[in-house]
């Protein structure tokens, strides 16, 4: 089953068909919230392991410029 959680906070499409939330049983609409929450935070750990990675490289540039030059 595919999701696409829209943007629109009222309905949620899942496999092509549209689903208005008001019409989804509670426990469905629970787990439409902990999609939506999960994805918010999939997002920000994405975010989160890109400044990582920008950071890391740059620390491995600067040990670089400190290491001894060597002659091969």
């Amino acid at each position: 089953m595919a999701e696409d959680i829209t943007q629109n906070p009222r309905s949620i499409t899942i496999d092509g068909t549209e689903y208005p939330l008001d019409q989804l049983s509670e426990n469905a609409r629970n787990q439409v919230m902990n999609l939506r929450v999960t994805d918010q935070e999939i997002a920000r750990l994405k975010q989160q392991l890109a400044i990582c990675q920008t950071a890391r490289a740059a620390y491995a540039r600067a040990l670089e410029a400190e290491l001894p030059k060597t002659e091969q």
